[in-house]
């Protein structure tokens, strides 16, 4: 992929990793917009000379809306990154976790089906572009204290297998980026084996640049999470990561 000069739209770009890949295809030359909820964020970046839009994604019509706000002022618009996400601790064994489930899928996955369905028309008339979904290492290897986010993710990647069949032939490609534990908003105090940012989006950037661009962006640091199932590692590794439910109130380590 010619990072150089691309345009290019991130939706839920406003901080961590979205906002570190904007500033980052920025600097390859791209023209870039950002979309997100945060008026704060929105105006800071803004500030940086990015476009800003603001986009409720679990609001069908704050998507077209936002949609026809971005291709009036990008018309050549050939990138669309869709990474708005919600994480929270859920203990299956009460009931009230369904909100936050749902939450969860309205978001993470609704969410992301939504701003495909926004962009798909544009990019298909265009013949060409690109969409970037956004899933996640807990995506392969569960985290027990975060049922929903894995299912949510697990479920974006699914279907970011089937759009890019069904989306063949029309010169608009697919990309997942698979994220491990990056070092963001703090992630430093939660898992002190949290990549760090600037190295996860040196790697992302490299992989991109790769033509052609592979369907998924696994940096090494998630490797492990990818591929545990078929180098017998996933039952120990889950086991692992089960200590961390004495995350949750009642549950012993």
């Amino acid at each position: 992929m010619d990072l150089s000069n691309r345009t290019v739209l991130i939706v839920g770009g406003t901080s961590g990793i979205g906002r570190e890949l904007a500033r980052r295809f920025a600097a390859e030359g791209s023209t870039v917009a950002v979309a997100g909820r945060s008026a704060q964020a929105l105006a800071e970046l803004s500030g940086e000379g990015f476009g800003t839009f603001r986009i409720d994604v679990t609001d069908s019509n704050a998507v077209e809306a936002a949609r026809n706000d971005v291709l009036t002022q990008y018309p050549g618009l050939d990138t669309v990154i869709t990474m708005s996400g919600v994480m929270h601790l859920e203990d299956l064994r009460d009931p009230t976790h369904f909100k936050a489930a749902r939450a969860t899928i309205d978001t993470n996955l609704v969410g992301t089906i939504r701003v495909i369905d926004a962009f798909t028309p544009h990019l298909i008339r265009r013949g060409a572009g690109t969409f970037i979904t956004v899933t996640s290492g807990i995506a392969f290897l569960p985290f027990p204290p975060m049922p929903t986010y894995a299912a949510s993710k697990a479920a974006v990647h699914a279907y970011s297998e089937a759009l890019r069949v069904q989306l063949d032939g029309t010169g608009v490609g697919v990309v997942e980026l698979v994220p491990p534990a990056v070092a963001t908003a703090g992630q430093e105090d939660v898992n002190p084996r949290a990549l760090p940012l600037d190295d996860f989006a040196a790697e992302v950037m490299q992989l991109l640049a790769q033509n052609p661009t592979p369907d998924e962006i696994l940096v090494k640091g998630v490797q492990m999470h990818r591929w545990a199932e078929r180098d017998g590692t996933y039952a120990d590794l889950v086991a692992q990561r089960a200590q961390a439910l004495a995350m949750l109130p009642g549950h012993e380590g």
